[in-house]
């Protein structure tokens, strides 16, 4: 069996910023995603997991799926669409800080299409699909419902990265509107204070949500790319800071491997996944992640 994975060109960020059409773009991502996950010999990651698990003892006779046996030789347990649907929260940072990029793609297109693509694929899935914006009047509310995916396509579309991130506030209010557990996917550049995310994250998990959290990094941020001396300037506060970055560079780094761990450590202790994206790299790491998170956490979805 072939182990081609998706076509790069289907997942280049650099490529699909060229697509004005979110709809298209989150169509052909997940086209090319899927059709490079059916060639390969990854598991958990095909649609079969939303229709069938392996049987388990003490699983109902009546629901094994005798055909599939006698093409396979293995035992699994039909799944209905009422065991297999879930509520899939998306909750994208729109904050300043996410209109960021050195690579060609900011970090809040590159999170713009990542939403797009997960909305896009949870919808085929059968999930009902949401989406809340984490802006300076925290944002908009799309609860999930199977007839929303095109209405959060065209909020994406028309949203920008302005002003300071309410990302704290915004997933308590997630928390508190929800009635059933479900999925939520944190889209965030991660500058909040690591024990503060966690407690949010806290609040998702008591109430049963699974929880995984994008971390979209731009190449430049991770390294302090610039040579010369030059003045930033804070996107939220609007702070100016004269710096060399030959002088601060060590440090720097030091400093941001320094929150990646712990980010990684309070992600962790919450009970979410956390997975930090190069947004120069491809999409394919992301849905992988996503969909690995679903069938391990639901071997039936």
């Amino acid at each position: 069996m072939s182990t081609r994975v998706a076509p790069t060109a289907f997942l280049d960020p650099a490529l699909l910023a060229r697509i004005s059409d979110l709809e298209l773009l989150a169509r052909t991502v997940v086209d090319g995603f899927m059709h490079g996950v059916h060639r390969s010999a990854r598991k958990g990651s095909s649609l079969d997991f939303a229709e069938h698990r392996a049987y388990q003892p003490g699983d109902d006779l009546r629901r094994i799926d005798w055909r599939l046996f006698a093409r396979t030789d293995r035992y699994y347990v039909k799944q209905y669409e009422a065991d297999t649907n879930v509520s899939a929260w998306f909750a994208l940072d729109t904050s300043a800080s996410m209109d960021f990029s050195t690579s060609g793609v900011t970090k809040f297109d590159y999170a713009r299409f990542l939403v797009a693509s997960l909305a896009w694929l949870s919808k085929q899935q059968g999930d009902r699909v949401g989406l809340v914006t984490m802006g300076d009047d925290l944002g908009e509310v799309i609860p999930p419902s199977a007839r929303h995916l095109q209405r959060i396509l065209h909020t994406l579309g028309r949203t920008q990265a302005s002003g300071r991130g309410q990302l704290l506030a915004t997933l308590e209010r997630v928390a508190h509107v929800t009635t059933r557990a479900g999925v939520v996917v944190v889209v965030t550049d991660c500058y909040e204070p690591p024990d503060q995310l966690g407690r949010a994250l806290d609040t998702l998990r008591a109430r049963g949500h699974d929880v995984i959290v994008f971390h979209p990094i731009d190449p430049g941020e991770r390294e302090l790319s610039f040579t010369v001396p030059l003045t930033l300037e804070d996107a939220e506060s609007g702070m100016r800071l004269p710096l060399r970055p030959d002088e601060l560079r060590s440090k720097y780094r030091d400093a941001f491997a320094a929150h990646r761990t712990a980010l990684t450590a309070r992600i962790a202790a919450a009970g979410a996944d956390y997975v930090p994206l190069d947004t120069s790299e491809p999409l394919d790491r992301a849905l992988h992640a996503y969909l690995d998170m679903r069938a391990m956490r639901h071997p039936g979805r």
